[in-house]
């Protein structure tokens, strides 16, 4: 790992573009279908202004029946589900420090095995700028965050109550400890955080580096191309997975596309698929606080709908596998190859099946090879943002279920349930 640092990318900067494909013949949208589905959550002060958001798996190390899904919930905080969907912990979200500060938000989890013999959640808490961490064990979890962890981002708490906080998060470990890559709500900057361990078992975090994307891009017909947002904002990232079997880490910059990059952040970036929308000018109005389009110049992907969210990885034995994208803005999935230049190998939505519904406007989803109770053949789990049926004009969400065997048979892809292990 290099030391402490920031490193820029130029807006004018040539981009490396990864190669684009054409989607397999005749393949179109496929559709599969959830096998279950956890609690509705409603994002109102009667349901505790719980959002779902992200989720991450953790793996019972030797009965696959006992382990458990773990989902943010924004102010609602993190819960905590078996594989029947059923509710078995809920962690509140910190209250605010002070009557006009930001309370804690919960934004994105991921998992990691083995930091210093246990097994750790880790929370990206938007609303307080700060990691939290959860001790796994048995499948119940414990907070063991340093009560004097830092903020990652800001360095008092007024302009953590500005909200350019940590937002997306994934995890991973190499030779030189275990890390959190934390992007920052408003920006293009990703940091790399590594965990370390404190007095009394809490679990600390110190932040290595950071990078900064690009915010604007040289388009073919020698015009720059800003994404369109409020004042003051650039195009942030949210979705992120890395690639532990290579170090590399995707990273879903939301109005822009994928990028891939060395999870330590030291390397250059590219562009491994861009939104349809890529390009296309826009104005912002604020009277209507919306973003006003003009025509579009067809420098855009084919494949993802703006905004490009939940990012995860299907790992299979000799380092293949199949990376996974949620399109929000078309309510579906992509799916590339995880090696090489990351061919794109078609696309699926999750419809409505024996009383349980679809999947909308997906922010989090996650994937194991491994058999986990009744899923013997792998299971993909993901948000759904407008959970049915409705109740008048509450927000409702949750996270749905689905069999990796059933999209592997949809889109021809391997089933493989040996090929790796997560606590390899």
């Amino acid at each position: 790992m290099r030391p402490l640092s920031t490193i820029s990318l130029a807006a004018a900067a040539v981009l490396l573009v990864g190669a684009y494909p054409a989607s397999a013949a005749g393949q179109g949208v496929k559709t599969v279908h959830p096998e279950l589905e956890t609690p509705a959550l409603y994002d109102d002060e009667a349901g505790g202004n719980s959002n779902a958001d992200d989720p991450a798996i953790w793996v019972h190390p030797s009965k696959s029946k006992k382990s458990v899904v773990i989902g943010t919930a924004k102010e609602g905080g993190l819960f905590v589900y078996d594989l029947d969907g059923k509710e078995l912990q809920h962690f509140a979200a910190p209250a605010a420090p002070g009557p006009d500060d930001e309370p804690g938000r919960f934004n994105n989890v991921d998992v990691t095995y083995g930091f210093g013999g246990r097994d750790l959640a880790v929370v990206s808490d938007r609303g307080r700028d700060q990691l939290r961490i959860y001790a796994v064990s048995g499948g119940q979890l414990t907070d063991v965050t340093d009560p004097a962890a830092p903020f990652l981002f800001n360095a008092n708490q007024q302009e953590v109550n500005d909200g350019a906080t940590a937002y997306g998060l994934t995890t991973f470990k190499d030779s030189t400890g275990t890390y959190a890559v934390v992007s920052r709500r408003h920006t293009t900057r990703v940091g790399l955080v590594k965990l370390l361990q404190k007095p009394g078992g809490k679990v600390g975090y110190e932040v290595v580096r950071t990078l900064d994307l690009p915010g604007s891009f040289a388009l073919p017909n020698g015009r720059t191309w800003t994404p369109c947002d409020e004042p003051g904002r650039a195009p942030q990232v949210e979705g992120m997975v890395v690639d532990e079997q290579t170090d590399t880490l995707y990273a879903g910059q939301e109005d822009v596309g994928i990028w891939k990059v060395g999870a330590d952040l030291a390397g250059t970036p590219v562009l491994v698929d861009k939104v349809k929308e890529y390009g296309v000018p826009a104005t912002y109005d604020a009277a209507a606080d919306e973003c006003v389009p003009g025509a579009d110049p067809g420098f855009g992907g084919r494949r993802l709908a703006a905004d490009v969210e939940g990012l995860t990885i299907y790992y299979r034995d000799h380092g293949k596998g199949y990376l996974l994208a949620s399109s929000q803005g078309d309510n579906t999935f992509a799916v590339y190859k995880k090696e090489g230049a990351n061919d794109y190998l078609g696309q699926f939505r999750v419809s409505p099946k024996g009383g349980v519904d679809g999947v909308e406007v997906s922010d989090g989803s996650t994937v194991l090879n491994v058999p986990l109770g009744d899923f013997d053949e792998g299971l993909f789990v993901a948000h759904d943002g407008v959970n049915t049926p409705a109740d008048g004009d509450r927000e409702i969400t949750n996270f749905k279920f689905v069999g990796w065997d059933e999209i592997a048979d949809e889109l021809d892809l391997d089933v493989d349930t040996d090929g790796y292990d997560p606590r390899g």
